[in-house]
């Protein structure tokens, strides 16, 4: 998906409340789920996007990380997968 498309299912979904909600990029959704569930995070709410490319996925994190969204910089070797919880 392009950057706009996944911007505006993240805004849909989580209703520009971005204080509430986690995001995250990763190379591997379901292992990072269950690390999130682990740590006893609550994933009900979870939901994956398949970026383009790395580098979407990236921008996509930090525009959402500057709007209030928890979370922080990482990924894996080559994420192209983002999150929201």
């Amino acid at each position: 998906m392009q950057e706009s498309e996944i911007r505006q299912a993240i805004e849909q979904k989580t209703g520009k409340n971005y204080n509430i909600w986690t995001i995250g990029i990763t190379d591997d959704p379901g292992r990072r789920k269950a690390e999130h569930d682990a740590k006893g995070e609550n994933t009900k709410s979870w939901k994956e996007w398949k970026a383009d490319t790395e580098t979407i996925a990236r921008d996509v994190e930090e525009y959402f990380l500057a709007k209030g969204m928890k979370g922080g910089i990482g990924g894996g070797e080559h994420p192209t997968y983002v999150y929201v919880f």
